[in-house]
């Protein structure tokens, strides 16, 4: 049998290239696609890219065929080229399914791999026998292609899995890369194949062959059939490659909407146009705690129909179908299911799609904590800390309110009542700050009694405020502030608050001084009546304490005094207006003087010169009685160190101490300058303290130990007017004891004063202490208290206080007749 040689057209060589490539390059994105399916549409895609991608190899392998030409004419079985073409398709498919299911097992990669290998070498020999010529075949060059198909399919299928991972930036370019070189491969086994086959010339056609294509044709068929397929799965994967971007953009912007409606701090309520509950997450269960499945497909209505809405606009109705389509804010009350009233701030945000209102979302925050917590700062800013009470700022918007409503109502008016607890710096300062509040929440519940029982139906006319310290201050209006009213009032407040306070085991007393302003008779404006009924309030501390009294025009003129009075006192000390009177202290066994007392007067540059009483009390509310007191420590101990160097009497010289003075922090200080200053020995200073001053034991203790640590005497003045307790005489340093004057002026009279007298006389004697009588002023007095054995008395009897010049002239005698060449004093 004749051989017969043929050769290629070039063209057809490289359009079977193309294929094999734009085939592989097919296959290798089907892999990816096939990996991202699942169920039906997993195996619909394996059968789609395993025709298509069988189809392309197919088409190539033809190509081939078709590219070699010999002498003679040659056509095709169709039986066998249709079986080729099922070879092709099952060995595509095995590889798309492993692609499909990456494994690591090598034992599946190589079975798969012999699969596919055994597939493209039938498709290719099959298509071979197909042709109507006779073939042999060169068996070293045959085992060549089987093994150029082998690497081909290993390669086909680690490249298909490889492209399974995830997408890279460049991967296209690695896609195209992996086609070409996967299209080499596949166009080298077939022609090495095609170099293996041996082509014969025949005389005879065979019967089985009656079914034959030619080649012309079969060259239509094969670019029809490559074009079909290539352009099938570059339409299937684009679609399916927009289809998967369209629902991961769906998935992914699900998932952003989810995880911002479940994960929002606000809970958030979906609900149609109807109202009806669509969706919720899960704060609002947080919040309202109805569940979900409790209030889905539920009229919104139907759940919050106990919200108290207060809409920020005018319309205040839950319209859902909102045709403004316009956000909407409100501010609601609602109890949730264990009954606890909470705040809420809601949003109502309409849901518009395609220009059409479908729903709304409901934002509902609770605020209740914020809304307490701005309650509790605007509370604290308008109520005093310690009773609860409105504060001056507080007390300055209802006065204003009040004024304008009265403007507003011509015949109406109400009474501004100011008010000061007389003797609260006392127990202030001597039992400490804390027992001072405990006593101020305690006068402020009985003033709070008064009024609620004065007028049970009407407490809201009057408002009481804490100004600060011991002021308060009342805002009477309504039928309450009938002047009548006002009086019974003012008086019940007084006659409460002097009852007594049990502090520390102890009884104590205080009164109350109460002024009062009308409106509109004493003021108009805030500042004017407030300021007015502090003149009359300071009117009644004036004339004694514990009384009400209302505002006059004449009360302007004392209070511009008393203004021009503390503005000439706070220059006294600086100008030298202070000025020392001393009332001697006599012994009654023989009319020797044994003492002086120190009392200070003022000599006012226009007034002249005025009593302590007159200046003092201003001093104390002032702050400056600390000055006034210290200056008047130094000025004694100078004073009678000049009379002891002066040859004068060694006698001591007793001062006064105001409360406030007492309890200073560096009282003890203060003290051992002015004995270092002046060098006056200690024992001839005496500090004369009130009963008041040791209501606070310990602290008492501690100051009048370290002041007798010093060597200085201590006296009680005015023993028997306070309320203290008569064992502060065993436990405290006290040298001696003061009658009061008030015992001493009546004791001719009075049998009860006398028996005082004598009882404190007695008690002191007893308890080893010095005992001076004080305000003596009658010789019947003098005589009473002689026969109850008084040693020592003290009184305008026997001397006034006198200026220092004046003690040395009338008590003081020089006795130059001993020649002696200093001037000495001696005493009468």
């Amino acid at each position: 049998m004749e051989h017969i040689h043929g050769t290629y057209n070039l063209q057809l060589v490289i359009l079977s290239y193309f294929i094999a490539s734009l085939a592989s390059y097919a296959a290798l994105d089907l892999a990816g696609r096939v990996s991202l399916t699942s169920g039906k549409a997993r195996h619909w895609w394996v059968a789609c890219g395993a025709i298509s991608m069988g189809l392309g190899i197919w088409s190539m392998h033809f190509v081939g065929m078709i590219a070699f030409v010999l002498p003679m004419h040659v056509s095709y079985s169709m039986d066998k080229v249709i079986l080729s073409v099922l070879l092709a398709i099952i060995a595509s498919g095995v590889a798309l399914e492993f692609a499909g299911r990456p494994s690591n097992r090598i034992s599946k990669l190589v079975f798969a791999g012999l699969l596919l290998t055994a597939g493209i070498t039938s498709m290719h020999y099959v298509g071979m026998a197909a042709m109507s010529i006779p073939i042999t075949y060169k068996p070293g060059l045959v085992v060549l292609s089987v093994l150029i198909a082998a690497l081909a399919s290993y390669a086909a299928l680690w490249l298909m899995f490889f492209f399974n991972r995830p997408e890279s930036k460049h991967h296209w370019v690695y896609k195209i890369g992996s086609g070409l070189i996967m299209g080499l491969a596949i166009t080298g086994m077939h022609y090495t194949g095609m170099a293996a086959a041996q082509f014969h010339q025949v005389q005879v056609i065979p019967e089985s062959l009656s079914r034959q294509v030619e080649s012309e044709v079969l060259a239509y068929l094969i670019a029809a059939g490559t074009i079909v397929a290539i352009g099938l799965t570059l339409f299937g994967n684009f679609i399916n490659q927009r289809m998967i971007q369209k629902d991961q953009r769906i998935h992914e912007n699900e998932q952003w909407y989810h995880a911002l409606y479940h994960n929002h701090s606000d809970a958030i309520v979906s609900v149609d146009r109807e109202g009806i509950i669509k969706g919720i997450n899960a704060v609002v269960t947080t919040i309202t705690g109805y569940p979900e499945k409790r209030v889905i497909d539920r009229p919104i209505n139907q759940i919050i129909e106990q919200i108290s809405v207060q809409c920020s606009s005018k319309d205040n109705a839950h319209t859902w179908d909102n045709q403004e389509l316009q956000q909407r804010h409100y501010m609601a009350k609602m109890r949730n299911t264990q009954n606890e009233l909470l705040d809420l701030s809601i949003a109502v945000i309409p849901v518009i799609i395609d220009h059409t209102h479908v729903g709304s979302h409901i934002l509902i925050k609770d605020i209740t904590e914020e809304t307490q917590a701005q309650q509790n700062i605007r509370h604290q800013a308008l109520h005093d800390p310690l009773t609860g009470l409105p504060n001056r700022r507080k007390l300055d918007e209802v006065l204003a309110t009040t004024i304008n409503v009265c403007e507003q109502q011509k015949q109406h008016k109400f009474a501004v009542m100011v008010m000061d607890i007389d003797r609260f710096k006392m127990i202030n300062d001597s039992l400490g700050h804390s027992i001072g509040d405990v006593f101020l929440k305690e006068v402020s519940n009985r003033i709070i009694t008064v009024i609620e029982a004065s007028h049970p139906q009407a407490t809201s006319n009057v408002t009481l405020a804490r100004m600060g310290g011991d002021e308060f201050t009342m805002v009477v209006t309504g039928e309450q502030a009938d002047e009548k009213q006002v009086v019974r009032l003012a008086e019940e407040i007084v006659e409460a608050i002097k009852q007594p306070y049990r502090l520390k085991e102890n009884d104590f007393y205080v009164t109350a001084s109460i002024g009062i302003a009308m409106y509109p008779e004493h003021g108009v404006g805030t500042d004017a009546l407030i300021k007015h009924a502090d003149s009359a309030m300071y009117e009644v501390k004036k004339n004694g304490k514990n009384g009400y009294q209302f505002y006059t025009a004449q009360l302007d003129s004392e209070l511009y005094e008393r203004i021009e009075l503390e503005g000439y006192l706070r220059k006294a000390l600086e100008r030298n207006e202070m000025v020392l009177y001393y009332q001697p202290q006599i012994r009654t066994l023989d009319s020797r003087m044994i003492g002086v007392e120190a009392l200070i007067r003022w000599q006012h540059p226009l007034k002249g010169l005025l009593a302590p009483d007159v200046f003092i009390p201003l001093a104390e509310e002032t702050g400056m009685i600390y000055d006034i007191g210290n200056w008047t420590i130094r000025e004694a101990c100078r004073q009678m160190k000049l009379w002891h160097a002066s040859g004068g009497p060694l006698i001591p010289v007793s001062v006064n101490l105001s409360s406030q003075q007492f309890h200073q922090s560096n009282l003890v200080e203060q003290v051992q300058n002015a004995l270092t200053e002046t060098g006056l020995e200690a024992k001839y200073l005496e500090l004369e303290i009130t009963e008041s001053m040791m209501m606070d034991a310990a602290v008492s203790t501690a100051i009048l130990n370290e002041l007798s640590a010093l060597g200085v005497k201590i006296s009680l003045d005015d023993f028997g007017t306070g309320y203290s307790s008569l064992s502060y005489l065993k436990h405290f340093p006290i040298h001696k004891l003061k009658i009061d004057r008030s015992f001493v002026t009546d004791i001719t009279e009075s049998h009860s004063d006398q028996a005082i007298v004598a009882t404190i006389i007695s008690m002191a004697q007893n308890l080893k202490m010095e005992v001076i009588a004080e305000g003596i002023e009658t010789k019947g007095q003098l005589d009473i208290l002689m026969q109850n054995d008084c040693r020592e008395i003290q009184g305008y009897y026997f001397s006034r206080p006198l200026p220092a010049n004046e003690v040395e002239n009338n008590f003081f005698v020089p006795l130059r007749l001993l020649g002696e060449r200093n001037t000495v004093f001696h005493s009468v």
